[in-house]
Protein backbone atom coordinates (compact mmCIF):
# COMPACT_ATOMS: atom_id res chain seq x y z
CA UNK A 1 0.00 0.00 0.00
CA UNK A 2 2.99 2.33 0.46
CA UNK A 3 4.22 1.84 -3.09
CA UNK A 4 3.98 4.88 -5.39
CA UNK A 5 2.13 2.87 -8.06
CA UNK A 6 -0.46 1.54 -5.60
CA UNK A 7 -3.32 3.73 -6.91
CA UNK A 8 -2.55 3.20 -10.60
CA UNK A 9 -5.15 0.42 -10.62
CA UNK A 10 -8.02 1.68 -8.45
CA UNK A 11 -9.98 -1.60 -8.48
CA UNK A 12 -6.93 -3.61 -7.42
CA UNK A 13 -6.09 -1.03 -4.75
CA UNK A 14 -9.59 -1.21 -3.28
CA UNK A 15 -9.34 -4.99 -3.14
CA UNK A 16 -6.03 -4.82 -1.26
CA UNK A 17 -7.46 -2.28 1.18
CA UNK A 18 -10.47 -4.54 1.81
CA UNK A 19 -8.17 -7.50 2.49
CA UNK A 20 -6.05 -5.34 4.79
CA UNK A 21 -9.10 -4.21 6.75
CA UNK A 22 -10.23 -7.82 7.18
CA UNK A 23 -6.83 -8.69 8.64
CA UNK A 24 -6.93 -5.68 10.96
CA UNK A 25 -10.23 -6.93 12.38
CA UNK A 26 -8.13 -9.73 13.91
CA UNK A 27 -4.67 -8.24 14.43
CA UNK A 28 -5.69 -4.97 16.13
CA UNK A 29 -7.80 -6.50 18.97
CA UNK A 30 -5.35 -9.39 19.43
CA UNK A 31 -2.36 -7.06 19.77
CA UNK A 32 -4.30 -4.76 22.12
CA UNK A 33 -5.35 -7.71 24.25
CA UNK A 34 -1.77 -8.98 24.42
CA UNK A 35 -0.55 -5.57 25.60
CA UNK A 36 -3.27 -5.31 28.27
CA UNK A 37 -2.49 -8.78 29.59
CA UNK A 38 1.24 -8.02 29.69
CA UNK A 39 0.61 -4.83 31.69
CA UNK A 40 -1.56 -6.64 34.24
CA UNK A 41 0.94 -9.51 34.55
CA UNK A 42 3.81 -7.11 35.25
CA UNK A 43 1.83 -5.07 37.79
CA UNK A 44 0.52 -8.14 39.62
CA UNK A 45 4.10 -9.30 40.10
CA UNK A 46 4.91 -6.01 41.84
CA UNK A 47 1.77 -5.15 43.80
CA UNK A 48 1.17 -6.50 47.30
CA UNK A 49 -2.52 -7.23 47.78
CA UNK A 50 -2.28 -6.58 51.52
CA UNK A 51 -0.79 -3.09 51.09
CA UNK A 52 -3.06 -1.84 48.28
CA UNK A 53 -6.29 -3.91 48.16
CA UNK A 54 -8.23 -1.51 45.85
CA UNK A 55 -5.49 -1.50 43.21
CA UNK A 56 -5.16 -5.30 43.45
CA UNK A 57 -8.95 -5.64 42.98
CA UNK A 58 -8.77 -3.37 39.91
CA UNK A 59 -6.11 -5.60 38.37
CA UNK A 60 -8.23 -8.71 38.95
CA UNK A 61 -11.20 -6.93 37.35
CA UNK A 62 -9.03 -6.09 34.33
CA UNK A 63 -8.16 -9.80 34.01
CA UNK A 64 -11.88 -10.62 34.02
CA UNK A 65 -12.45 -8.06 31.26
CA UNK A 66 -9.57 -9.49 29.21
CA UNK A 67 -11.01 -12.99 29.60
CA UNK A 68 -14.42 -11.77 28.37
CA UNK A 69 -12.87 -10.09 25.29
CA UNK A 70 -10.82 -13.21 24.59
CA UNK A 71 -13.98 -15.33 24.78
CA UNK A 72 -15.66 -13.05 22.22
CA UNK A 73 -12.66 -13.42 19.91
CA UNK A 74 -12.86 -17.20 20.27
CA UNK A 75 -16.49 -17.07 19.09
CA UNK A 76 -15.56 -14.78 16.21
CA UNK A 77 -12.81 -17.20 15.21
CA UNK A 78 -15.54 -19.71 14.40
CA UNK A 79 -17.05 -17.28 11.90
CA UNK A 80 -14.87 -18.53 9.07
CA UNK A 81 -17.65 -19.16 6.57
CA UNK A 82 -17.54 -17.65 3.11
CA UNK A 83 -20.20 -15.07 4.00
CA UNK A 84 -19.73 -14.60 7.74
CA UNK A 85 -17.84 -11.30 7.44
CA UNK A 86 -20.57 -9.71 5.28
CA UNK A 87 -23.16 -7.13 6.20
CA UNK A 88 -26.66 -8.57 6.29
CA UNK A 89 -30.40 -8.08 5.95
CA UNK A 90 -32.63 -9.23 8.82
CA UNK A 91 -36.35 -9.65 8.16
CA UNK A 92 -39.04 -10.31 10.77
CA UNK A 93 -42.49 -11.54 9.71
CA UNK A 94 -45.54 -11.94 11.94
CA UNK A 95 -47.01 -15.42 12.27
CA UNK A 96 -50.01 -16.83 14.10
CA UNK A 97 -51.45 -14.47 16.69
CA UNK A 98 -53.10 -11.58 14.83
CA UNK A 99 -52.53 -8.16 16.39
CA UNK A 100 -50.50 -9.74 19.17
CA UNK A 101 -48.12 -11.24 16.59
CA UNK A 102 -47.71 -7.84 14.90
CA UNK A 103 -46.81 -6.29 18.24
CA UNK A 104 -44.33 -9.14 18.76
CA UNK A 105 -42.61 -8.20 15.48
CA UNK A 106 -42.25 -4.62 16.76
CA UNK A 107 -40.77 -5.89 20.03
CA UNK A 108 -38.27 -8.12 18.24
CA UNK A 109 -37.31 -5.29 15.89
CA UNK A 110 -36.48 -3.11 18.89
CA UNK A 111 -34.51 -5.96 20.47
CA UNK A 112 -32.36 -6.45 17.37
CA UNK A 113 -31.80 -2.72 16.93
CA UNK A 114 -30.56 -2.51 20.53
CA UNK A 115 -28.37 -5.59 19.98
CA UNK A 116 -26.85 -4.06 16.84
CA UNK A 117 -26.18 -0.82 18.72
CA UNK A 118 -24.29 -2.78 21.40
CA UNK A 119 -22.06 -4.14 18.62
CA UNK A 120 -21.60 -0.67 17.10
CA UNK A 121 -23.25 -1.74 13.86
CA UNK A 122 -25.07 0.70 11.62
CA UNK A 123 -28.80 -0.06 11.31
CA UNK A 124 -30.92 0.93 8.33
CA UNK A 125 -34.66 0.27 8.07
CA UNK A 126 -35.17 -0.99 4.52
CA UNK A 127 -38.87 -1.82 4.53
CA UNK A 128 -41.85 -1.99 6.90
CA UNK A 129 -45.46 -3.12 6.65
CA UNK A 130 -47.76 -1.82 9.39
CA UNK A 131 -50.17 -4.07 11.25
CA UNK A 132 -53.92 -3.55 10.83
CA UNK A 133 -54.36 -2.43 14.45
CA UNK A 134 -50.89 -2.10 15.98
CA UNK A 135 -47.33 -3.21 15.50
CA UNK A 136 -45.81 -4.44 12.24
CA UNK A 137 -46.65 -7.28 9.92
CA UNK A 138 -43.04 -7.28 8.71
CA UNK A 139 -39.84 -5.29 8.85
CA UNK A 140 -36.50 -5.58 7.05
CA UNK A 141 -33.36 -4.04 8.52
CA UNK A 142 -29.82 -3.85 7.18
CA UNK A 143 -26.94 -4.35 9.63
CA UNK A 144 -23.57 -2.92 8.58
CA UNK A 145 -20.60 -3.94 10.68
CA UNK A 146 -17.86 -6.55 11.19
CA UNK A 147 -19.22 -10.12 10.90
CA UNK A 148 -22.83 -8.93 10.97
CA UNK A 149 -24.09 -11.94 9.01
CA UNK A 150 -21.91 -14.38 10.95
CA UNK A 151 -23.53 -13.37 14.23
CA UNK A 152 -27.05 -12.60 13.02
CA UNK A 153 -27.47 -15.94 11.21
CA UNK A 154 -27.85 -17.51 14.67
CA UNK A 155 -31.25 -15.80 14.90
CA UNK A 156 -32.84 -17.53 11.90
CA UNK A 157 -36.02 -19.34 12.80
CA UNK A 158 -39.31 -18.94 14.64
CA UNK A 159 -39.49 -16.96 17.89
CA UNK A 160 -42.40 -17.73 20.25
CA UNK A 161 -43.92 -15.22 22.70
CA UNK A 162 -46.12 -16.12 25.70
CA UNK A 163 -47.66 -13.25 27.68
CA UNK A 164 -50.90 -11.66 28.86
CA UNK A 165 -51.95 -9.67 25.83
CA UNK A 166 -52.52 -5.93 26.30
CA UNK A 167 -55.02 -6.19 23.44
CA UNK A 168 -57.23 -8.70 25.30
CA UNK A 169 -59.86 -7.14 27.58
CA UNK A 170 -60.11 -10.44 29.46
CA UNK A 171 -56.36 -10.39 30.26
CA UNK A 172 -55.79 -13.92 29.00
CA UNK A 173 -52.43 -15.40 28.09
CA UNK A 174 -51.67 -15.48 24.37
CA UNK A 175 -49.07 -17.31 22.33
CA UNK A 176 -47.68 -15.52 19.28
CA UNK A 177 -45.08 -16.34 16.67
CA UNK A 178 -42.71 -14.38 14.44
CA UNK A 179 -40.16 -15.70 11.97
CA UNK A 180 -36.71 -14.20 11.51
CA UNK A 181 -34.76 -14.56 8.29
CA UNK A 182 -31.20 -13.37 7.72
CA UNK A 183 -29.35 -13.09 4.42
CA UNK A 184 -25.87 -11.69 3.66
CA UNK A 185 -25.26 -8.59 1.58
CA UNK A 186 -23.60 -9.74 -1.62
CA UNK A 187 -21.02 -7.47 -3.21
CA UNK A 188 -20.90 -6.69 -6.92
CA UNK A 189 -17.86 -8.94 -7.38
CA UNK A 190 -20.11 -12.02 -6.97
CA UNK A 191 -22.13 -12.74 -10.08
CA UNK A 192 -25.70 -14.00 -9.70
CA UNK A 193 -27.73 -14.27 -12.89
CA UNK A 194 -31.31 -13.04 -12.61
CA UNK A 195 -33.39 -13.37 -15.76
CA UNK A 196 -35.79 -10.45 -16.28
CA UNK A 197 -38.58 -12.89 -17.18
CA UNK A 198 -38.19 -14.54 -13.77
CA UNK A 199 -38.95 -11.36 -11.83
CA UNK A 200 -42.28 -9.60 -11.34
CA UNK A 201 -41.93 -5.94 -10.38
CA UNK A 202 -44.71 -4.18 -8.46
CA UNK A 203 -44.73 -0.55 -7.37
CA UNK A 204 -46.90 1.03 -4.70
CA UNK A 205 -47.05 4.01 -2.38
CA UNK A 206 -44.83 3.95 0.68
CA UNK A 207 -46.63 3.65 4.00
CA UNK A 208 -43.96 5.15 6.25
CA UNK A 209 -43.00 8.69 7.11
CA UNK A 210 -41.78 10.87 4.31
CA UNK A 211 -44.18 13.75 3.76
CA UNK A 212 -45.92 14.72 0.55
CA UNK A 213 -43.49 12.90 -1.74
CA UNK A 214 -44.30 9.55 -0.15
CA UNK A 215 -48.04 10.20 -0.33
CA UNK A 216 -48.08 11.22 -4.01
CA UNK A 217 -45.72 8.81 -5.76
CA UNK A 218 -45.50 5.03 -6.20
CA UNK A 219 -41.89 4.97 -5.03
CA UNK A 220 -41.97 1.67 -3.10
CA UNK A 221 -40.90 -1.45 -5.02
CA UNK A 222 -41.67 -5.14 -4.50
CA UNK A 223 -39.89 -7.89 -6.45
CA UNK A 224 -41.15 -11.45 -6.73
CA UNK A 225 -38.71 -14.08 -8.00
CA UNK A 226 -41.11 -16.48 -9.71
CA UNK A 227 -38.95 -19.67 -9.76
CA UNK A 228 -38.22 -19.57 -6.02
CA UNK A 229 -41.15 -17.54 -4.70
CA UNK A 230 -38.78 -15.12 -2.94
CA UNK A 231 -40.35 -11.70 -2.30
CA UNK A 232 -38.35 -8.60 -1.36
CA UNK A 233 -39.48 -5.00 -0.99
CA UNK A 234 -38.02 -1.60 -0.23
CA UNK A 235 -39.57 1.79 0.48
CA UNK A 236 -36.98 3.70 2.48
CA UNK A 237 -35.55 5.64 -0.48
CA UNK A 238 -37.31 8.62 -2.07
CA UNK A 239 -36.67 7.39 -5.59
CA UNK A 240 -38.31 4.35 -7.17
CA UNK A 241 -35.04 3.69 -8.99
CA UNK A 242 -33.11 3.59 -5.71
CA UNK A 243 -35.67 1.29 -4.11
CA UNK A 244 -35.52 -0.97 -7.16
CA UNK A 245 -31.71 -1.18 -6.94
CA UNK A 246 -31.92 -2.08 -3.25
CA UNK A 247 -34.54 -4.75 -4.00
CA UNK A 248 -32.36 -6.40 -6.64
CA UNK A 249 -29.40 -6.32 -4.25
CA UNK A 250 -31.49 -8.08 -1.59
CA UNK A 251 -32.76 -10.61 -4.13
CA UNK A 252 -29.22 -11.38 -5.30
CA UNK A 253 -28.20 -11.91 -1.68
CA UNK A 254 -31.02 -14.37 -1.01
CA UNK A 255 -30.41 -16.30 -4.25
CA UNK A 256 -26.69 -16.55 -3.54
CA UNK A 257 -27.35 -17.80 -0.02
CA UNK A 258 -29.68 -20.49 -1.39
CA UNK A 259 -27.04 -21.47 -3.92
CA UNK A 260 -24.40 -21.71 -1.19
CA UNK A 261 -26.70 -23.69 1.12
CA UNK A 262 -27.47 -26.20 -1.63
CA UNK A 263 -23.78 -26.58 -2.40
CA UNK A 264 -22.91 -27.20 1.26
CA UNK A 265 -25.78 -29.68 1.56
CA UNK A 266 -24.38 -31.68 -1.35
CA UNK A 267 -20.92 -31.69 0.25
CA UNK A 268 -22.41 -32.90 3.55
CA UNK A 269 -24.34 -35.63 1.74
CA UNK A 270 -21.19 -36.87 0.00
CA UNK A 271 -19.40 -36.97 3.33
CA UNK A 272 -22.20 -38.81 5.08
CA UNK A 273 -22.83 -35.87 7.41
CA UNK A 274 -26.38 -34.92 8.29
CA UNK A 275 -27.38 -31.72 10.02
CA UNK A 276 -30.79 -30.43 11.04
CA UNK A 277 -32.10 -27.59 8.93
CA UNK A 278 -33.05 -24.73 11.24
CA UNK A 279 -35.14 -22.84 8.66
CA UNK A 280 -38.69 -22.36 9.93
CA UNK A 281 -38.05 -24.22 13.20
CA UNK A 282 -38.86 -22.79 16.61
CA UNK A 283 -35.56 -21.68 18.10
CA UNK A 284 -36.49 -19.65 21.17
CA UNK A 285 -39.32 -19.15 23.65
CA UNK A 286 -39.94 -15.83 25.43
CA UNK A 287 -42.26 -16.23 28.43
CA UNK A 288 -43.52 -13.11 30.26
CA UNK A 289 -46.28 -14.76 32.35
CA UNK A 290 -46.75 -16.54 34.74
CA UNK A 291 -42.95 -16.40 35.12
CA UNK A 292 -40.20 -14.72 33.12
CA UNK A 293 -37.85 -16.89 31.11
CA UNK A 294 -36.15 -16.89 27.72
CA UNK A 295 -35.00 -20.34 26.60
CA UNK A 296 -33.21 -21.35 23.42
CA UNK A 297 -34.53 -24.71 22.26
CA UNK A 298 -31.32 -25.52 20.34
CA UNK A 299 -28.70 -24.93 23.02
CA UNK A 300 -30.95 -25.07 26.14
CA UNK A 301 -29.45 -21.76 27.31
CA UNK A 302 -31.87 -19.96 29.65
CA UNK A 303 -32.08 -16.41 30.96
CA UNK A 304 -34.56 -15.16 33.54
CA UNK A 305 -34.03 -11.43 32.99
CA UNK A 306 -36.37 -11.11 30.02
CA UNK A 307 -36.30 -7.30 30.09
CA UNK A 308 -32.53 -7.34 29.56
CA UNK A 309 -32.98 -9.75 26.64
CA UNK A 310 -35.60 -7.51 25.05
CA UNK A 311 -33.14 -4.64 25.51
CA UNK A 312 -30.66 -6.40 23.22
CA UNK A 313 -28.68 -8.65 25.58
CA UNK A 314 -28.82 -11.77 23.39
CA UNK A 315 -25.10 -12.49 22.93
CA UNK A 316 -25.33 -15.37 25.41
CA UNK A 317 -27.79 -17.15 23.10
CA UNK A 318 -25.96 -16.23 19.89
CA UNK A 319 -22.53 -17.26 21.17
CA UNK A 320 -23.78 -20.57 22.56
CA UNK A 321 -25.29 -21.45 19.18
CA UNK A 322 -22.14 -20.48 17.29
CA UNK A 323 -20.01 -22.51 19.72
CA UNK A 324 -22.15 -25.55 18.98
CA UNK A 325 -21.75 -25.00 15.25
CA UNK A 326 -17.98 -24.74 15.72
Amino acid sequence: MEEQQFWDDNAAAQKVIAECNQLRVWTVPCQALKRRFGDVRDLLAEVDETQDPPFYADLLQELTTIESILSDLEVRRMLSGELDNKNCYLTINSGAGGTEACDWVLMLARMYQRWAARKNWEVEIVDTLDGDVAGLKSITMKFTGPFAYGYAKAEKGVHRLVRISPFDANAKRHTSFASVDVSPEIEDDIEIEIRPDDVRVDTYRSSGAGGQHVNKTDSAVRLTHIPTGIVVSCQNQRSQIQNRETCFKMLRSKLYEIQLTERNAKIDALGGEKKDNAWGSQIRNYVFQPYTLVKDTRTKVEKGDILAVMDGEIDEFVNAYLMELG
